[in-house]
């Protein structure tokens, strides 16, 4: 018997570390891909650029038009595409792993809502244009709904189940939208700058702007990869997993403050993109099992992934007007949202 239970035991690990190595060359790929994605994002626009010309641009043929296309547009807008949509991916992971809700994301819970009313108030009320000036205000109202649909979610008898969490997110999103329409209507011509922003846009935003807003989600990645462990014990249950030495209340608060830190800080760069962060852990957890540690990276590369692939689809569609990157993601999201529903045991957490 004790040869056995070491044969099995051997076999076990073996099998683990198989999955560990195909879920590393799957990484490993899949940045590969980003990095193709990288590059046609920086090539297709309303005015293609051939690869050999955009290698050139990057390695210092000054003074071409280019060149300046290439630096001062496509690689402030595909680095941009990078780190929003790896906000949003890994924002939605979280999400969906704290509410143990699958069907979650940062705008069916509201938390996009929340920073977008909170940056439509800055800009009405404090005459806060900028993004550097107003994210602020979006990493307040990240927070605020995030720990609101929580305590509305936990209201009347029994516990906070993933079904009131995401009815209370999608009644307070509503409401908030609602809001944030009312006040955008009281002076559109103050607003009129914004509307890119306001349907998701990666577009016309600056390296400086980046450079100022990429630290915080930077520091909220950091934090998700401390909470994965954690994360994979809270959902077996928080009785269960503080047996498994899981500290429920730091990691639920680290959690929180990751998600504000993303939400925040992809909705004052790229605006209110929806169901990125719905689609993409979905997609990881086929993929990688429940374990939040694969999920987590999965989620940022696959969701960079997507956002500049959309981008690119908006470009190319509308090549002189362009088709705003949130439009794309809205109508790629919608049926797979319904798509998700109907198979909702899928990829369960």
């Amino acid at each position: 018997m004790t040869t056995n239970a070491g044969t099995d035991r051997a076999a076990a690990t073996r099998g683990v570390a198989r999955g560990a190595f195909v879920r590393s060359l799957g990484l490993v790929a899949a940045v590969a891909v980003l990095a193709a994605v990288c590059v046609l994002s920086v090539m297709i626009g309303a005015k293609s650029i051939p690869a050999g010309d955009v290698l050139r641009a990057l390695l210092g043929g000054e003074g071409t038009h280019d060149h300046s296309v290439i630096w001062d547009l496509r690689i402030p807008r595909t680095l941009v595409g990078v780190v929003a949509g790896a906000a949003l991916g890994v924002c939605g992971a979280l999400i969906q792993a704290y509410t143990r809700n699958p069907l979650a994301d940062p705008g069916i819970l509201g938390v996009n809502a929340g920073a977008g009313i909170a940056i439509t108030t800055a800009v009405a009320f404090f005459g806060l244009t900028s993004p550097a000036g107003y994210v602020w205000f979006a990493f307040v109202g990240a927070a605020v709904v995030t720990v609101l649909v929580y305590l509305v979610g936990s209201a009347g008898p029994g516990q906070a189940t993933p079904e009131k969490l995401t009815l209370a997110g999608v009644a307070l999103a509503a409401v908030l939208g609602g809001i944030s329409q009312m006040i955008t209507l009281r002076d559109p011509n103050l607003f009129a700058g914004m509307l890119s922003w306001s349907v998701g846009s990666i577009g016309g935003r600056s390296l400086s702007l980046l450079g100022s807003i990429a630290p915080f989600i930077g520091v909220g990645l950091l934090i998700a990869l401390l909470v994965a462990r954690p994360l994979n014990a809270l959902a077996l249950g928080d009785d269960l997993g503080r047996s498994l030495g899981a500290r429920t209340g730091p990691t639920r608060t680290l959690t929180i403050v990751a998600v504000t830190l993303l939400a925040g800080g992809a909705t004052a760069l790229a605006g209110p993109i929806a169901f990125v962060g719905l689609m993409v852990p979905h997609a990881a957890r086929w993929f990688t099992g429940p374990d939040q540690r694969w999920i987590i990276p999965y989620s940022a590369v696959g969701a960079a992934i997507l956002l500049l692939v959309s981008d690119i689809i908006g470009r190319v569609i509308l090549p002189s007007g362009e088709l705003r990157v949130g439009l794309v993601t809205a109508f790629v999201g919608g049926p797979v949202l319904i798509a998700l529903a109907r198979r909702r045991t899928a990829s369960g957490l």
